[in-house]
């Protein structure tokens, strides 16, 4: 499939089409999207985040790109995988602000809806240079965008679905020239009282999951004011809180209860000159979570900033400083460290199809120095002819880990001794782009990584304790492709993506290296929507492979592939008000399947969406 569709990228024809798509344009492009030569990002905007409105930044990671999320069940915690790396090795940013656990060193997506962004920027690979601790597999990066000159818009979705789904969302903005404000509030409910085939009895009986229940409220608010021709502030705060009884696994009835609490806010301060850009940044975030009758609580305080500065047309740098302050209160310890962090990129554009990016990196945490992190890559379209071109991407870069808080501190079996984690990447790609009588866009991307001093925690007499003992080395490939095209008066839209990945232990015992735990060495998803008029239909998959449950692959997992559908119809209108309705079905097949060992997960559900736009 993914041949054919590179072979239809050169020569396939159809009739051509009559519509331009128009991209926005931003007064300000962040890092992500400035110096990132060579290095593979995918853009996810408003459009594709409203039909997962009422889900989790997991569900929508797992369908939508090749990131294998570890569930360990609906509403449960859910963690990235990114080439194989750990949840610990993807740093995720909210409007630039790192928001990831100080103690644990990751973030828990199933508590991070989608209801509360606008954009989502996915970054595979090494980022440690662009971006700082913990982006080794990738990053995340979280945004929301109020606009300026729009008016008043308001927006309320409601779903409604099995097993006892409940989610609302109502949002509003008020816009002018120099002013803006947006407000999001959301509610998400559901009982996850599904049916499904207990492992642990004999005969594996069918029962219906007890104990599973998830709730989760917030508000994100944004204010932006160009209170000056050439000055603008911009703050955003969300809050948001879940509660949710923690799923059991299969044979086991416990009863645990998780509440977490976050509030986080930023505010930015951006000077426009005529060829530069000063961002001023500072902001905070705290974590409460109480685990039955026990409370952790975590904060984070950042101050930074960056000048951006245009030389010429061919010379473009960015230097800046941020200095973190990270603390945490819990249940066996009280630690505090502070970070600072300096560096430098520069974009270099030598000839019209060629761009080059450097990135510098220096982090002091706690008085000890990080391993200096730099990164080189390079854009190259090497091929251009009418309407399709070829893309040459390539880069090289380092990445790093500094140990977390529980890492150092816990007691007992804290080990603060511990090395940061250091990792080499280096990725090679062609991106290739027509626009004719069928529009594609194809990436393929070889990438290597070697990760030494991965931290395990491991048994030392009774105690637990973690050490720099690992050393991985993760390869693999990653297909994406995406076409659009138009037969009479449907329109079509398909989207492929493939990943092969190679994420071997070589600190392993047995003769030959084995798979990391948990890891698939395939996954695969896909989608092809069709609308005609007002009325559209929506067909998705993806499929999981094989996965070892621990080490030394004794027990493998069998792999799974789920379907989702959904059909909808935008043409009902009462006044001004539009009123989209969708239905949606998940796991279309009605798959059992586990995506950790052990966790149960949901058969076929239904879902009604209703959408009011003013």
């Amino acid at each position: 499939m993914i041949l054919l569709f590179w072979v239809f990228s050169f020569f396939g024809s159809m009739p051509e089409q009559d519509t331009v798509s128009l991209v926005e344009v931003e007064v300000y492009a962040p890092a992500l999207d400035r110096f990132a030569e060579g290095q593979k990002i995918v853009q996810l905007g408003k459009r594709e985040l409203l039909t997962y409105s009422g889900r989790s930044l997991g569900d929508l990671l797992q369908e939508k790109s090749p990131v294998f999320v570890r569930q360990y069940g609906a509403g449960m915690l859910a963690s990235p995988s990114f080439r194989g790396t750990s949840a610990g090795h993807t740093a995720v940013f909210w409007n630039g602000l790192p928001i990831n656990s100080p103690s644990l060193g990751q973030s828990d997506l199933s508590i991070l809806p989608v209801a509360g962004i606008d954009r989502l920027g996915i970054h595979f690979g090494s980022g440690g240079a662009l971006f700082g601790n913990e982006a080794i597999g990738g990053s995340l990066h979280l945004e929301t965008k109020p606009e300026f000159g729009k008016g008043f818009t308001g927006h309320f979705s409601q779903q409604i679905g099995s097993f006892g789904l409940f989610n609302s969302r109502l949002s509003g903005q008020f816009s002018f020239e120099k002013f803006t404000f947006q407000t999001k509030v959301y509610r998400e409910f559901t009982e996850n009282d599904f049916p499904y085939q207990d492992l642990s009895q004999p005969g594996t009986p069918e029962i219906r999951l007890e104990h599973a229940r998830f709730e989760q409220r917030g508000i994100v608010q944004d204010v932006a004011w160009n209170i000056a021709e050439k000055s603008q502030l911009k703050t955003s705060i969300w809050w948001n809180q879940a509660e949710r009884e923690v799923q059991p696994v299969m044979g086991s009835r416990t009863q645990d209860i998780q509440q977490d609490q976050s509030l986080r806010a930023v505010l930015d301060y951006f000077r426009f000159g005529q060829k530069s850009v000063l961002n001023l940044k500072i902001g905070f975030f705290q974590d409460n979570q109480l685990f039955n009758s026990t409370s952790n609580a975590t904060s984070l305080f950042l101050l930074g900033g960056d000048w951006d500065y245009a030389f010429s047309e061919k010379w473009t740098s960015r230097s800046g400083a941020r200095f973190t302050l990270a603390a945490g209160d819990l249940s066996t310890y009280e630690a505090r460290e502070d970070r600072l962090e300096l560096y430098q990129s520069t974009r270099f554009v030598p000839a019209e199809k060629l761009a080059i990016s450097l990135n510098l990196r220096q982090l002091i945490y706690s008085g000890a120095f990080a391993p200096f992190t730099p990164s080189i890559g390079l854009d190259w379209g090497f091929w251009e002819k009418e309407n399709q071109g070829l893309k040459l991407k390539a880069s090289l870069g380092r990445g790093f880990k500094v140990s977390t808080l529980n890492d150092r501190f816990w007691n007992p079996g804290g080990n603060p001794n511990l090395l940061p984690e250091q990792s080499w990447n280096g990725e090679l790609g062609f991106h290739f782009t027509r626009n004719a009588n069928i529009s594609l866009t194809q990436s393929l991307t070889y990438y290597r990584m070697n990760v030494n001093n991965w931290i395990i925690w491991l048994p030392q007499g009774s105690i637990w304790s973690p050490e720099n003992i690992r050393e991985v080395r993760n390869q693999g490939v990653e297909y994406q492709g995406k076409s659009n095209w138009k037969t009479g008066t449907w329109n079509w839209e398909l989207g492929l993506s493939y990943t092969f990945s190679d994420a071997l232990d070589l600190t392993s015992d047995a003769t030959q290296p084995q798979q990391l735990p948990y890891t698939p060495r395939h996954q695969a998803n896909g989608t092809l929507k069709t609308e005609v008029g007002r009325f559209w239909v929506n067909l998705g998959t993806f499929y999981v492979g094989e996965r070892a449950v621990g080490t030394g692959n004794s027990r493998v997992l069998n792999g799974f592939q789920l379907w989702n559908t959904s059909v909808g119809f935008s043409g009902i209108t009462w006044g001004k008000v539009r009123m989209p309705l969708s239905f949606q079905v998940l796991n279309l097949f009605d798959k059992d399947y586990q995506v950790l060992y052990l966790r149960a997960m949901p058969g076929r559900s239904y879902q009604f969406n209703l959408i009011l736009d003013l």
